[in-house]
């Protein structure tokens, strides 16, 4: 058994119009795939009604990881492991002389919360390594938008993208086969 489906494009030359464009067929009902940009458009985001990203919260966990790792290693390596006298300050407890910490505390903060978000981000966005990119229209990396719309009635979204000054419709068919 396989089953069609449609994949409407609708290619825009202007951010302006892109927003209008998708504010209307959201208003109409007609749900978006994707959006593919050169640049960040600033309230696309809102107009495709996408929740809000909770990347600030990993953020704030990965960092906080990051400086617990810094307390332990510097606890173990200057009071447990390879216990030292420097500068006449004897290292009986970390507190003593967690001021001399601060610095590697800092650093490995920041280096746990910037690696593990990057991380977090492919991971997210289907960025494995040896994927293809999937980008439509390459023209997207350079200076058009592009609008994806699935398994829709051809007729309203046209109107509807005409309607909002886009340049160019493609319509897609993709054949699946499904094995019942």
């Amino acid at each position: 058994m396989s089953t069609t489906k449609t994949i409407i494009y609708g290619l825009y030359g202007d951010d302006d119009l892109l927003i209008d464009g998708v504010k209307q067929l959201r208003d109409r009902g007609i749900k978006i795939n994707e959006v593919y940009t050169p640049f960040p458009v600033h309230g696309l985001d809102k107009a495709m009604g996408l929740k809000e990203s909770r990347m600030s919260e990993f953020a704030f966990f990965y960092g906080a990881l990051g400086l617990t790792v810094a307390t332990l290693l510097t606890w173990y390596t200057m009071n447990y492991d390879w216990q030292q006298n420097i500068g006449g300050k004897p290292s009986f407890t970390w507190t003593e002389n967690m001021p001399a910490f601060i610095p590697i505390m800092f650093e490995l903060t920041v280096f746990f919360a910037a690696h593990l978000m990057s991380i977090t981000y492919l991971i997210l966005n289907k960025h494995y390594p040896g994927q293809k990119p999937q980008n439509p229209d390459p023209r997207t990396t350079d200076d058009k938008f592009l609008v994806e719309i699935s398994d829709q009635n051809y007729e309203q979204v046209k109107e509807i993208l005409i309607a909002t000054g886009v340049e160019e419709i493609t319509v897609k068919k993709i054949e699946d086969e499904k094995i019942n």
